[in-house]
Formats: structure tokens, sequence, C-alpha cells
């Protein structure tokens, strides 16, 4: 039963991903011509462009990404609290445990792509690889308000140590 349940969470947690991850690029206006950018939609289009055909965009805000997000966050929870035999219980436990794994899950895309990014600055300084402009576009819209307060010192940058430090401690909160 435990091999069952890691399958289960472990495709509807990359299903989940692939939404948020989409959602994510579409809010800073990620190049979607990019080849990650591109699997991505490929991967999540199933969904969304029916759902498009019913849900006009808010400005700025895709509803259709949004519910998407929702629906995948939701059948993971629905499915890990029937797997362990706890049934759908309390409708807001079952909101705040949605909504907090959702929650984690961007800080943690957050975390990842701030530490890839940062590797990739030191390795493929002006060099031009798969994926790393897509980095830079998710990236740089919160590092560049980081550096407005905390400037880099000579040619080191602590922005990405900040902001690291700051999404840990987040996560530490959400537990």
């Amino acid at each position: 039963m435990e091999a069952i349940r890691f399958i289960v969470d472990t495709l509807l947690w990359l299903l989940t991903l692939a939404f948020v991850l989409r959602f994510l690029f579409q809010l800073v206006r990620a190049d979607f011509r990019d080849p990650m950018a591109d699997a991505i939609v490929r991967v999540t289009n199933w969904l969304i462009m029916p759902l498009r055909r019913v849900l006009p965009p808010v400005g700025k805000i895709d509803t259709a990404t949004v519910l998407a997000v929702l629906l995948a966050a939701s059948a993971r929870t629905s499915a890990m609290l029937l797997l362990a035999g706890l049934g759908f219980g309390d409708p807001l436990m079952f909101v705040r445990i949605t909504v907090m794994e959702l929650i984690g899950m961007v800080l943690r895309v957050y975390l990842f792509a701030f530490l890839l990014y940062w590797v990739a600055t030191f390795v493929a300084q002006g060099t031009h690889a798969p994926g790393v402009r897509l980095l830079a576009q998710l990236c740089e819209p919160v590092l560049k308000r980081v550096r407005r307060v905390i400037p880099p010192i000579g040619q080191i940058d602590f922005s990405f140590l900040w902001v690291s430090i700051a999404i840990g401690a987040l996560l530490i909160l959400l537990r």
C-alpha cells in the first residue's frame, strides 16, 4: 500500500508542479519558446485549453491556469487523504492542507530555481544554455527587489543568499 501511495503522490505532485510552473511562467511573462517552457505548455494544455473556453482571463491572471492548479492540488490532497484512510474529513482542513501544500510547492520551486540560476551564473557566464534564460526570467524580478535594498558588494551578489534564507524561513514557518 505504501508503494501505491508513493506512486500516486509522485504523479499528482508532478502534475501539480507542471500547472504551477505554467502559472509562474505566465506571471513573469516568460518566453514560451524556451524548450522547457514549451514542454510545460504541452503537458498542461489538455486541461487548460478546454478551461479557457469557459473562463476568460482577469487582467494578467489566466483564470483557467489558476483553476487547473487548484484542481490538481485538490486531486492530490484528496488522493492522499483517501489513501491514508482519512476520507475527506473537515472541508476547512482539506482547504488548509491544499493551500499550504501549494504555497510550499511555490516556495520550493523558487528555492530550486534560485539555486540553479546561481550555479548557472558562475558556470555558464556569458554562454547560452537551455533554460538559463527561463531561470533568469523567473528569478530576476525577485532578485531585483532584493538588490535595491542590499546591493552587490564589489562583484559579489548576495541577493541569492538572502532570498534563499528568507524562503527557508518561510518553509519552516509552514510546517
